[in-house]
């Protein structure tokens, strides 16, 4: 299994590490599939958009990391430390739960991230059989030597009129061939078509003799609604969830092709947005500080209006301070915000009665943590870029990330 790793807003080209033109026509065709929205296509390539994460198609496995400055340094220790910080904002934002990920296994050959959910799903699915697998009541319709449960009178007719022996009925079974088994079994078999030639396939393959015979289905988004939640089930739920990512980003046999693809990939604006909101509400747990994310006003007719974080600081006098942040993924040493980011700031201002808000960015300059300035200031309410060092000096994913953004309002 070859794999390689390109930054976001990259170009690929057909010929390089590996991508050939069976890729481009894979990628092609999910990205039609997706409505155009993970890269653009170009004749001879791709150019990846602000999505990251990792896919797999044709037995190539494309993992797209977050990169700030685009003229970054591309080389293996680069790609492997922005590796690790998107790891550890998944893991943060909890879209990913790490544990041992086998390293005896791992030590001989590169983990990506996709190895990294597969595992997580094995062990839960592993953890589940030994606790012991629940059994549950399902309709079951067909021909019996014994009459059962309900008669179909209709289909007995038209199927048993030669053999009288036979019965055609439906009836209650109590067993563990039942829809919650049946999706797990659907994702063990994707994991195992596409783990082969990997440390996992040995492991899954394992888990797969231990796991019941259950009916091969083919699930989709109205399938996992109709999954029953009770008690019985709770200790299902990460399973699941970890289940329906794959089955549903698992596309196999697009547009009448013969590719199997997988993509896992997350917006990176979002995850940002997500990973700074996680971090504050750690920081302000026990302060007099709330915060408050997807908080939206009606602006106009049926338009609504949504800063990413809304910060409500408790006053000595009773009353209350609103502190408004906006996140941006991008690089801005060399450019200006935008002058419809700072119009979009004051409408902030403006509706939430806030006093101050901040334009926050990331940075990777570690000699200075953290830094802002004034954009616009009315006296009745004013709005500051900051700028946040995302990596710190041992090239880990930065901390002490909340506690620099709140001193930015101080400044």
């Amino acid at each position: 299994m070859s794999r390689i790793q390109v930054f976001e807003h990259s170009f690929l080209p057909i010929g390089e590490q590996g991508f050939e033109q069976r890729h481009y026509i894979g990628l092609s065709k999910l990205n039609a599939l997706h409505k155009y929205r993970y890269f653009d296509l170009k004749h001879n390539g791709v150019v990846f958009k602000q999505f990251v994460g990792v896919i797999q198609v044709e037995g190539l496995t494309i993992e797209i990391l977050p990169k700030i400055d685009r003229h970054e340094s591309e080389d293996n220790n680069n790609k492997t430390k922005w590796q690790k910080v998107l790891i550890d904002m998944l893991k943060v934002t909890r879209k990913l739960k790490i544990q041992e990920v086998g390293q005896a296994n791992v030590s001989k050959q590169s983990i990506h991230l996709l190895d990294i959910y597969f595992e997580w799903f094995l062990n839960e699915v592993k953890t589940l059989v030994h606790q012991g697998l629940i059994k549950q009541y399902y309709k079951k319709e067909g021909n019996v030597k014994a009459l059962k449960g309900k008669l179909e009178f209709a289909k007995h007719i038209s199927k048993n009129l030669v053999h009288k022996e036979r019965f055609y009925t439906s009836h209650q079974v109590y067993e563990k061939d039942h829809l919650i088994h049946q999706i797990l079994g659907q994702a063990l078999d994707i994991i195992a078509h596409l783990s082969k030639g990997t440390y996992l396939y040995s492991k899954c393959k394992t888990i797969q003799l231990d796991f019941p015979e259950v009916k091969a289905i083919k699930a989709n988004e109205s399938t996992f609604n109709k999954i029953p939640k009770s008690r019985k089930t709770a200790p299902y739920d990460t399973a699941l969830s970890i289940a329906r990512l794959i089955i549903l980003n698992y596309a196999p046999n697009i547009s009448s092709g013969s590719e199997k693809m997988l993509a896992l990939l997350f917006d990176m604006n979002s995850l940002w947005e997500e990973y700074v909101l996680i971090r504050l509400k750690q920081a302000c747990d026990d302060t007099a500080i709330r915060i408050y994310g997807q908080n939206s006003k009606k602006f106009w007719n049926n338009i609504t209006i949504r800063p990413d974080i809304v910060l409500e600081k408790n006053l000595d006098n009773n009353e209350k301070e609103i502190l408004i942040i906006d996140t941006k993924w991008k690089n801005i040493d060399h450019s200006q915000p935008s002058t419809h980011d700072l119009r979009q700031m004051y409408v902030y201002n403006e509706y939430w009665n806030s006093s101050r808000s901040l334009l926050l960015y990331p940075s990777q300059n570690t000699d200075v943590k953290s830094e802002s300035f004034i954009l616009f200031d009315d006296k009745k309410h004013s709005c500051s870029l900051g700028k946040i060092t995302v990596i710190n000096d041992s090239g880990n994913l930065n901390n002490d990330m909340a506690k620099e953004i709140l001193d930015l309002f101080k400044n």
